[in-house]
């Protein structure tokens, strides 16, 4: 999946209160509901409330994720 792909899933998702699954370049899986993406050049990440835990919030590069869907 091309990183404008992704970017488009997760604006999505940021704009529409939406849960994704993003598939990470090292294997892992990550879910969560996106709270704001960045796509300044120094930061490149989106931040992400995993399912469940609505008070933790992770960041997450976007050059580091592979593939990415609504669920």
């Amino acid at each position: 999946m091309d990183i404008d792909a992704v970017i488009e899933v997760l604006g999505f998702a940021n704009g529409n209160n939406k849960a994704v699954r993003l598939m990470m370049d090292d294997g892992t899986e990550v879910l969560g509901v996106p709270s704001s993406v960045d796509l300044h050049p120094t930061a490149h990440e989106v931040f992400l409330r995993p399912s469940g835990e609505d008070e933790t919030e992770i960041a997450v590069s976007i050059g580091a994720i592979t593939e990415a869907e609504l669920i």
